[in-house]
């Protein structure tokens, strides 16, 4: 029992080296933090010049929204004006920036207070301003009050409407084209760029004749004929024509009901421009 205990916990000079060798290197490892706090001393941050600094950024306006300190006013026309005359006239980057967005979605200026309507414009910036906007007189004469139809004005005659410039003109027609014609005006908002608000403002100043639209011989299109229309994607339109090519011609908007891709609100929106001769 004796020699199998001994031989059991004996340990060889080799296995002695290597545990020796283990200890020295977990000691080591545990007394590195504490040798390294002893010989390294951490550079001291003189904090003076940063606190001078930083009260210095606190007291200026951030570059975003400082406008120019000292603004050169002159005579213009805030359509189409450049951001580097805006921002001589002492408007920050981020009311410029809401400015362009403003013409970049059609929008124009047809009189004075229509810049003041630019919620980022302050009434000081209003006040200062209005004395030196320069509206040409052919530019404003050209707007009406009487309500436009929309189904039959062209883009020139669009232009007339107050809230309407060249690019919400050309944008109406592209999508009246598409559509066939408006139903109803509401139809307006599905123009991009036309929003709610630009909608009301639009809405008291236009209206529309449903009679002119151009409605879709669907017995006899092809998908190529039914591309353009903005209702369908391509797997409805193409639904439509291989059900009426197994099925023969539709006689009412209930015969679409079939074609299983089409559901009542699709149907709804089509319905008004779809002939069945």
């Amino acid at each position: 029992m004796k020699q199998r205990l001994r031989s059991y916990f004996e340990i060889t000079k080799k296995e002695w080296n290597g545990m020796v060798v283990m200890f020295i290197i977990i000691g080591l490892i545990i007394a590195a933090p504490y040798i390294w706090q002893r010989f390294h001393h951490e550079p001291v941050m003189d904090l003076k010049e940063f606190n001078a600094l930083a009260a210095q950024l606190k007291d200026k306006p951030a570059a975003d929204d400082a406008g120019n300190a000292h603004p050169e006013l002159f005579k213009f026309d805030p359509n189409n004006l450049p951001a580097g005359q805006w921002a001589k006239l002492g408007l920050s980057t981020k009311q410029i920036a809401i400015i362009k967005n403003y013409e970049a979605k059609g929008g124009r200026f047809y009189t004075k207070t229509d810049l003041q309507k630019i919620y980022s414009i302050t009434a000081e910036d209003y006040n200062r301003l209005e004395p030196y906007i320069n509206l040409p007189d052919q530019f404003i004469s050209t707007k009406t009050d009487e309500i436009i139809e929309i189904n039959s004005a062209d883009s020139a005659r669009l232009t007339q409407v107050r809230g309407i410039g060249a690019g919400f003109a050309s944008r109406i027609v592209k999508y009246r084209t598409q559509l066939g014609g408006f139903i109803k005006k509401e139809q307006l908002m599905e123009i991009y760029g036309i929003d709610t608000a630009k909608y009301h403002e639009l809405a008291p100043h236009v209206s529309v004749n449903a009679a002119h639209i151009k409605k879709i011989a669907i017995n006899t299109a092809a998908v190529d004929d039914l591309r353009p229309f903005p209702y369908l994607n391509f797997k409805q339109m193409n639904a439509i024509v291989e059900y009426r090519k197994q099925h023969g011609n539709y006689h009412s908007v209930e015969d679409l009901h079939q074609v299983a891709i089409l559901d009542d609100e699709i149907l709804r929106k089509i319905a008004p421009y779809l002939s069945f001769k």
